[in-house]
């Protein structure tokens, strides 16, 4: 996931869209891309739009515009963007508009710094909500875990994240796995060192 400072997209968005969007976003200061279960339609899409969190407009589908590798790991099937510049895909998300109190969240969920690591990097936005296409470079933030072991490397790199996609690794869903790993440890089987994610 990305996030960053707030630079306004809305020219590549028309009409009543441009009219949303403006509105909704001048509420916002940063951008956020997300690339895994955080995306409309996958396990924890509710985050994003859960006004518990604070508020976030989906501006868009984009693209990374440096290639990343995003593989699926643990246990638990989750989604990991590593940290390694060049290798992998041009990687396809969402783009968010997100307020402080949504940024304060994601990192929360993320488990930023201590887990994944929240970085700012450049998408290109390729369609606006209305799915209606332009080409704007932002600079975002995005979640990638960074203290990664190396064997991540050698798994399958995907361009597009879905849990229920052709890779038949479906994502386990938080509520599912308190029983068995209520301490997170699976956050070894993906780190170089132990780290607790306990709050």
């Amino acid at each position: 996931m990305v996030l960053a400072r707030f630079v306004n997209p809305l020219s590549c968005v028309s009409g009543r869209a441009l009219r949303f969007v403006a509105v909704m976003a001048s509420h916002a200061k940063h951008y956020v891309f997300v690339y895994g279960t955080l995306k409309t339609g996958e396990p924890n899409g509710g985050v994003m739009k859960d006004s518990m969190n604070g508020n976030a407009t989906l501006i868009g589908t984009a693209t990374t515009v440096k290639k990343w590798p995003l593989v699926i790991a643990s246990t638990y099937n989750i989604p990991y963007l590593l940290y390694c510049e060049g290798k992998g895909h041009n990687v396809t998300g969402e783009l968010y508009a997100v307020d402080d109190k949504m940024l304060s969240a994601l990192d929360d969920f993320e488990c930023h710094p201590k887990y994944y690591v929240r970085t700012e990097e450049d998408v290109e936005l390729a369609a606006d909500q209305l799915g209606e296409k332009c080409k704007k470079q932002l600079r975002v933030w995005i979640y990638f875990l960074k203290n990664y072991r190396e064997e991540l490397l050698q798994r399958p790199y995907i361009a597009d994240y879905s849990s229920k996609g052709q890779h038949g690794l479906e994502y386990v869903p938080r509520y599912l796995r308190l029983a068995q790993d209520p301490k997170n440890s699976h956050a070894k089987e993906v780190l170089n060192e132990a780290v607790s994610l306990e709050k």
